[in-house]
């Protein structure tokens, strides 16, 4: 797509200063993803089960069903910090292997496919038999934040497309919407931690895409965003093809 282009390297000349921002943020991560949330957590979404099978009154059934959302949203939520914190943990042992595409696109597609029709968005995945030279549970943790990130920015009767092709002797892996697209202000700003693009339109704490880059990063891969405000995004991540 045209519009405006923004490129994210896997290496900068600001290192000290992410190697603050990055303690900071591990620091924040430990704070708040202690493993005494998830039982609370589990408790609560057993109450709402338990609740569900017998309030029969549809008024009561709508409050109920706003509660499972909103504990959804803080599993998913958490399930984020912890997947941010296991980068750090794990940064000096990133093994690539034979990464095939196609599987990981429809499972990651399957994942959102509730949410995206909830609000009336269409997911639609790219046939491929392309395989990148990655990590399997990074790169997918790569797409499947770009796809959620798609479908939460795009609005009722818009497309999320999950697709790929060879660029010389790599791969470019693309998550396209034609959602509300980032405005240039905002451009240098998306992959930091903490940062929203709309807090007004969605919930969050604005990890997914701090989560991407530090996959990137790790990974040696690249990533570029083109945007038109107003007309949808188009990040694409490249990674070494692999036969």
């Amino acid at each position: 797509m045209s519009g405006l282009l923004t490129t994210i390297p896997t290496a900068d000349n600001h290192g000290a200063f992410n190697l603050r921002r990055t303690s900071d943020f591990q620091a924040a991560l430990l704070a708040m993803a202690g493993h005494d949330l998830r039982q609370p957590l589990q408790v609560i979404q057993s109450a709402y089960e338990w609740l569900g099978d017998r309030v029969a009154n549809n008024s009561e059934k709508a409050q109920l069903e706003r509660g499972e959302r909103a504990i959804g949203r803080l599993a998913e939520q958490l399930d984020r910090l912890i997947g941010a914190l296991r980068l750090y943990e794990h940064s000096d042992t990133i093994e690539l292997s034979h990464v095939p595409l196609g599987p990981l696109f429809r499972r990651i597609a399957g994942e959102n496919e509730i949410a995206a029709r909830e609000k009336g968005v269409d997911i639609r995945v790219h046939v491929t038999r392309c395989a990148a030279a990655s990590n399997p549970v990074l790169l997918e943790g790569i797409v499947r934040n770009l796809v959620r990130n798609a479908v939460k920015y795009t609005d009722r009767g818009g497309c999320v497309l999950v697709g790929c092709r060879r660029s010389g002797h790599d791969v470019r892996i693309d998550v396209h919407d034609t959602g509300i697209g980032i405005a240039p202000q905002q451009l240098p700003k998306i992959f930091d931690a903490f940062h929203r693009l709309d807090t007004a339109r969605v919930d969050g704490l604005g990890i997914g895409l701090f989560v991407v880059r530090r996959a990137v990063e790790l990974l040696d891969h690249r990533i570029e965003v083109r945007s038109q405000l107003g007309r949808g995004s188009r990040f694409s991540v490249f990674a070494q093809a692999s036969n």
